[in-house]
């Protein structure tokens, strides 16, 4: 696959559409090539503090080959298209989460859009700009 999404990443919250809490400001840093994809996630909360994720998976379908802050989640990533879908279920607050985001690029590479639709944060939709 020719689509790579590499690169910084700001969150623009005004456009965005999120869930859970509204951070005060969110950057997530991918590393992409196929099938390796890392992505570092901060997320700085309204209190000052940083909050930070690190997600690695692999492209290529392969389910057993994802990690979220270094353990292991059941899932995997595969192209539907130009989209990538991260799928994984991971256990929270004594349950499983079924979470399945959609990754796709505007035509200038320059937005990444992250977007969950039949999930449990199915509505939440992330946009981010590439840092310059």
């Amino acid at each position: 696959m020719s689509i790579n999404f590499s690169g910084n990443w700001t969150a623009d919250l005004s456009a965005s559409r999120l869930l859970a809490h509204q951070p005060a400001g969110m950057t997530i840093m991918i590393e992409h090539k196929d099938p390796e994809l890392r992505e570092e996630i901060v997320v700085l909360r309204a209190d000052g503090q940083q909050q930070r994720s690190v997600f690695l998976c692999r492209t290529d379908s392969r389910e057993g080959h994802c990690s979220f802050d270094g353990q292991a989640v059941r899932g995997g990533a595969r192209w539907e298209g130009d989209e990538l879908v991260i799928e994984i279920w991971a256990e929270a607050g004594g349950r499983e989460l079924h979470l399945c985001d959609c990754w796709s690029l505007s035509s200038d590479g320059q937005t990444l859009y992250m977007e969950h639709r039949n999930d449990d944060l199915a509505g939440q939709r992330t946009v981010l700009h590439r840092e310059s």
